[in-house]
């Protein structure tokens, strides 16, 4: 028999969608897991196998805690030197670094043996930055000035030291399957790249890059290409093989500000590049070149785009409900406001800004994009029209669907496992798109929750989602009828 999917429905809040479509069919529930100090940076990330969550504990900035993801139960509970600015699991998430950069150190905690742990100083060299390596059993320190990157070796104890590190956004890259490690570096007012193999940290490749100042470098996903961008003040980026050749130079246009992000496709085999002209420009891994490029303009006229439009009102509350003073529960829905999607008739204006032209790093051009993981969509963001997602299909090379927000885009993310995409605006709702439909979710919480940023879990079941004050995990589950 056919199955037919359960429509969406939010456990202890509010969803409302199209009812003419099914919006992912989902079931999500919400549940407050933690919560920061003002001074705190909101600190959460999951294990790589996806079923530990670690976050900052509550009120107390120097201690960490880490929980099992999937019932939110404390597995652990460590105490730091300092306050925590910084987190990250290991590969196999069997350990957890914690920089504490004002002070220099990163200590490193074992979930196996809750006893053992590592502290790494770094002295009057001071730290800025620190992440592990693919293997999990090292760590990279990025001293102050970015003089150089020390690599620690938790199982030798050994030290290795990477000099002339470059001080840019993007400056380190490893590939996929973690064998190598590309570096950024500035020496005597030159911008090179210097590739190493992982295993024993040995220099495999040593080469410049033609910039005038490199801004970012990435591998492709299959490992076998590395793109690197100069500044945004002038369009040109470069792809290079594993040894150091030059494959293609791309530039599409002089004299104006360039590129702002980019991001591969989970194939390798397109590069989108989203630039300050607010376009994307898509490259195809054979010949280099552009295949087509995607338009962001303020009123979307094509029939065959679907424009998703929220739209908000205040609940109705019933007077017998009423009483004073309020519960907790009413206080909070007299206060919450309902929200779902319309489908609006083309063409749509679109709510644009005129960016500052006299400002640094004006909000302006490509900011955000992503691929989906089937390599099918692509997620983009313009940051002149700061309140829409637009969702491109790569196979027809074309504009699909438009999300205009009430509110000004702040993250979006792709579920790992579908076509499936997460995005939020600063309030207290997650919004769900698939091909299928979309929808606008009220998570559950108490008193001001707003949403700056979330994170998938790997198996596309639950994400977690961050406000500056707190986080909730919210689950979805597919339930089917035979």
């Amino acid at each position: 028999m056919r199955k037919v999917p359960r429509p969406p429905s939010l456990l202890g809040g509010r969803s409302q969608g199209r009812d003419t479509e099914d919006s992912s069919a989902f079931v999500l529930g919400a549940q407050r897991t933690g919560e920061f100090s003002d001074t705190d940076v909101p600190v959460t990330a999951l294990g790589p196998p996806g079923w530990l969550l670690c976050s900052p504990a509550s009120c107390v900035q120097y201690r960490l805690v880490v929980r099992d993801a999937r019932t939110l139960q404390i597995l652990q509970l460590y105490t730091c030197l300092d306050q925590i600015q910084y987190i990250e699991w290991s590969s196999d998430s069997l350990f957890i670094l914690c920089a504490m950069y004002k002070r220099g150190v990163v200590q490193v905690w074992s979930l196996e043996q809750p006893d053992w742990h590592c502290k790494i100083d770094e002295g009057s060299a001071g730290l800025v930055a620190s992440c592990w390596s693919p293997d999990g059993r090292h760590i990279l320190n990025t001293t102050e000035f970015h003089l150089r990157i020390t690599v620690w070796s938790l199982c030798t104890k050994s030290v290795s030291y990477i000099k002339y590190p470059k001080a840019c956004q993007q400056g380190i890259a490893f590939t996929k399957d973690g064998r190598y490690m590309a570096v950024a570096e500035r020496r005597d007012c030159k911008d090179f790249v210097s590739i190493f193999v992982c295993s024993d940290w040995q220099l495999l490749r040593h080469f410049d890059t033609e910039t005038q100042d490199l801004f970012g470098i990435e591998w492709a996903p299959n490992g076998c290409v590395l793109a690197a961008w100069d500044t945004c003040l002038e369009y040109k980026i470069l792809l290079y093989s594993l040894d150091g050749r030059l494959l293609s130079t791309y530039r599409a246009y002089e004299w104006s500000l360039g590129i702002k992000a980019i991001a591969w496709s989970p194939s390798s085999q397109f590069l989108a590049i989203g630039s300050y002209d607010e376009k994307v420009r898509i490259l195809n891994h054979v010949t280099w070149k552009k295949i087509t490029e995607f338009e962001h303009p303020a009123t979307v006229a094509s029939s065959k785009t679907i424009v998703y439009k929220e739209v908000e009102k205040s609940p109705s509350v019933e007077t017998e409900r009423l009483s004073f003073p309020p519960t907790r529960a009413l206080a909070s829905s007299l206060f919450s406001t309902q929200s779902k999607y319309d489908v609006s008739q083309v063409p749509v204006s679109l709510q644009h800004i005129k960016p500052v032209a006299d400002r640094a790093n004006p909000k302006m051009g490509i900011g955000m994009l992503a691929f989906s993981p089937d390599n099918c969509f692509l997620a983009t963001k313009n940051d002149n029209i700061p309140n829409a997602v637009w969702i491109w299909d790569v196979q027809k090379l074309k504009l699909f669907v438009v999300l205009e927000q009430l509110c000004a885009v702040q993250s979006f993310q792709w579920d790992p496992r579908q076509p499936r995409l997460a995005v939020c605006t600063g309030n207290s709702k997650v919004y769900l798109w698939s091909p299928a439909g979309c929808v606008s979710v009220q998570v559950p919480m108490e008193g001001d929750f707003q949403i700056v940023s979330l994170s998938w879990h790997c198996s596309g079941d639950s994400v977690a989602l961050l406000s500056k004050d707190n986080f909730c995990v919210c689950y979805l589950e597919r339930e089917e009828v035979k």
